[in-house]
């Protein structure tokens, strides 16, 4: 659980970044912005802020915001109700990303994650994106990222987004945010 003023500051953050970087948001995004500390009140090191543009049967967009250093904990994206899961394409706008997979392991990775969680990060196959680059996460895909030393923004195009029913490998992990 995040507090009201936690929520304020980081959606001010959301704001602030992407005014910099050129992205325009109506006032109704701006009133919806999501603030995810996975229920584990450790948003410095642990969460993520996004707009939903839209999510419908098919498709979704979002904007995502990753302050320094910032993880999304590792999860994948099972299939669910006889549809295969989430089909992700990450493209970094701004700042840096490093994005985990499954596959060999990285020597010696970018991202750190924090002492008392490391045994809920098991994938280490690195991909660094910067402005312009992307890439796609297919369907059940055990994945996490991080924002690099300045965060970073990320624009998503995926299948329809079904959040709730993602599996973390941390599990004291709540996808769906409270705000006190």
């Amino acid at each position: 659980m995040i507090t009201k003023a936690q929520y304020e500051d980081s959606r001010k953050k959301l704001l602030d970044a992407f005014s910099r970087a050129g992205i325009v948001l109506t006032e109704e995004e701006k009133n919806n912005v999501e603030v995810a500390d996975f229920g584990l009140n450790e948003l410095d090191d642990i969460g993520l802020e996004l707009v939903t543009y839209v999510n419908t049967n098919k498709v979704c967009s979002k904007e995502m915001l990753l302050f320094a250093g910032q993880i999304c904990p590792e999860h994948r994206h099972p299939s669910l109700e006889g549809r295969d899961g989430k089909e992700e394409t990450f493209r970094c706008r701004a700042g840096q990303v490093y994005l985990y997979v499954e596959g060999e392991a990285t020597v010696n990775p970018k991202g750190k994650v924090p002492e008392k969680r490391k045994d809920s990060f098991t994938v280490w196959h690195e991909i660094v994106l910067n402005p312009g680059e992307q890439y796609t996460l297919y369907p059940n895909t055990l994945h996490w990222f991080q924002g690099g030393p300045d965060g970073a923004i990320i624009s998503e195009f995926s299948t329809r987004s079904m959040d709730e029913a993602d599996i973390f490998t941390d599990p004291d992990i709540q996808r769906a945010p409270v705000v006190e």
